[in-house]
C-alpha cells in the first residue's frame, strides 16, 4: 500500500511517498518559492543526497504535477506508474469544531473546510489546492483529511474558552484551537510505545518547540490542554511569533503607530518572538552565534524562550495533578541541547532530574532523565508525515 502525504503551504509543498507495507520512505521533498521567481524542488535520495531541480511553478497543480512527475521519472523516479499510488493523505491547518478526527475527503468535506478558511486564511486555502489538484491527477485515488486541531478537541470547554462576551463565540466560534496536534498526537504515542507503557493512564506533557512552538498537556490519552490558540500567535515566544501578549499593549500599539489590525497582525506573526527580541534571528543557532560574540539582546531573547515554555510546564503539570512524562520534540527540541538542560533546571520539585550526559543527544529517540528521576524525560522526534499515512491507511481500509 502505498500512501502519498502532501502538505502545501502558501508558498510550498512537502511531500513523502510511503510505502506502508515495507514501512520505508520511497520518495521525499518538497517544492519551495511557488508563483514566486526562483522556484524550485528538492528532493532527497535514498542515499540522503540532496538533488535541487529548478523551475517556474506558478501555482500549486503545477507543483503537485511536477512532484507526480519526477516520482515516476526514469532519474529519479521510484514507481512506474501513478497507479501504484493508493490513497494520498493531506495535512489541512484548521477544521474549526467540524472535525474531531482524520476523515475521507468528499464535496461535504471539502465545503466544510472551506468554511474554516475565516479561522486560517494563510493555510486552509493552499490545504484545499492540494485536494483539489490530486482530484484532477489522480482522480481515483482516495483522499483523506488530517487536522492540525482535530487531536486538541478533546480539551474541556473551561481550558478552550476566552474570557470574552459569550456571543462572540457563538457568532464567530472564537476559541481556543491549539495546533500541531499531529504532532503532539504522534510524539505522545510514541514515547508509550518506546517505554512500554500504557497510553490511556499516562499524564504526558510534549514540547514542540521549534519557529513554530507549542506545548500540549496530554492526561490519559487525551490532550486538554495546549498554548496556541485561536491561531498560532498565542502561548510560547516563537521565531518570529510574540506568543502571550497583553490585548491591551496591541490597541496602545494600534494607537502609537496609528497602524490597523494588518500591521498588527504582521507585527505578532512575522518580527516579534526570537527575532523581534534579538534584532538578531528566528534560527536558534545565530542566536547561540551572537552570544558568543556577548550580544545581550540575544541572551534576553534566549532566556525568555526556555522561560515561557519552563512556566507551561509548570503549569500543566498543576492541570493535570502531577506528571509522568515530558517529551521534547520540532527542530529545537530535538538538536537543542542547551535548551532542553535549562529548561527542566529548576523543576526538580516536580520530579525532573536531568542526566547531562545523556541529553548530549540529537535526533535520537532516547531517555535524556536519570534513572532516578520521577518524571521520566525524553527526546522523540516528530514524524507527522507517518501519522498522517498512518490515518489515511487506516480510513481508506
Amino acid at each position: 500500500m502505498k500512501i502519498l502525504v502532501l502538505n502545501c503551504g502558501s508558498s510550498s509543498i512537502k511531500y513523502k511517498l510511503l510505502d506502508m507495507d515495507a514501512k520505508t520512505i520511497l520518495a521525499q521533498g518538497g517544492i519551495e518559492k511557488i508563483g514566486l521567481t526562483g522556484s524550485f524542488l528538492k528532493l532527497t535520495l535514498t542515499n540522503d543526497d540532496k538533488v535541487i531541480l529548478e523551475g517556474e511553478i506558478l501555482e500549486h497543480r503545477k507543483g503537485i504535477e511536477y512532484i507526480l512527475g519526477v516520482i515516476t521519472s526514469e532519474k529519479y523516479g521510484c514507481i512506474r506508474s501513478l497507479d501504484e499510488i493508493d490513497a494520498v493523505g493531506h495535512r489541512v491547518v484548521h477544521g474549526g469544531e467540524k472535525f474531531n478526527s482524520s476523515v475521507l475527503i468528499n464535496d461535504e468535506v471539502i465545503q466544510k473546510i472551506v468554511e474554516c478558511i475565516d479561522l486560517a486564511p494563510l493555510h486552509n486555502p493552499p490545504n484545499l489546492n492540494g485536494i483539489y489538484a490530486i482530484r484532477e491527477l489522480l482522480p481515483e485515488a482516495p483522499q483523506v483529511a488530517v487536522f492540525d486541531t482535530a487531536f486538541h478537541q478533546t480539551m474541556p470547554d473551561y481550558a478552550y474558552m476566552y474570557g470574552l462576551p459569550y456571543s462572540l463565540y457563538e457568532k464567530y466560534a472564537i476559541r481556543r484551537y491549539g495546533f500541531h496536534g499531529t504532532s503532539h498526537r504522534y510524539v505522545s504515542k510514541r514515547t508509550c510505545e518506546f517505554l512500554n507503557v500504557p497510553y490511556e493512564k499516562q499524564r504526558i506533557i510534549t514540547c514542540h518547540i521549534g519557529n513554530g512552538a507549542s506545548v500540549a498537556a496530554i492526561c490519559d490519552g487525551r490532550s486538554i490542554d495546549t498554548s496556541m490558540g485561536m491561531t498560532p500567535v498565542e502561548g510560547l515566544l516563537m521565531g518570529t511569533r510574540s506568543g502571550d501578549v497583553d490585548a491591551g499593549v496591541l490597541t496602545y500599539i494600534m494607537e502609537k503607530e496609528n497602524v490597523g489590525s494588518q500591521a498588527i497582525s504582521t507585527i505578532v506573526n512575522k518580527y516579534s518572538g526570537v527575532l523581534g527580541v534579538s534584532g538578531v534571528s528566528s534560527d536558534m543557532r545565530e542566536i547561540d552565534a551572537a552570544i558568543r560574540e556577548g550580544n545581550d539582546r540575544a541572551v534576553l531573547a534566549l532566556n525568555m524562550y526556555n522561560y515561557k515554555i519552563k512556566k507551561y510546564i509548570g503549569s500543566y503539570a498543576a492541570a493535570m495533578g502531577g506528571l509522568d512524562l515530558l517529551v521534547f520534540t520540532g527542530g529545537v527540541g530535538e538538536n537543542q541541547i542547551g535548551i532542553r538542560q535549562a529548561i527542566c533546571e529548576g523543576l526538580e520539585f516536580m520530579g525532573i532530574c536531568m542526566d547531562e550526559s545523556a541529553n548530549q543527544t540529537r535526533g535520537e529517540e532516547k531517555v535524556i532523565s536519570a534513572a532516578d528521576s520521577a518524571v521520566k524525560v525524553l527526546v522523540i522526534p516528530t514524524d507527522e508525515e507517518l501519522m498522517i499515512a498512518e490515518d489515511t491507511l487506516l480510513i481508506i481500509r
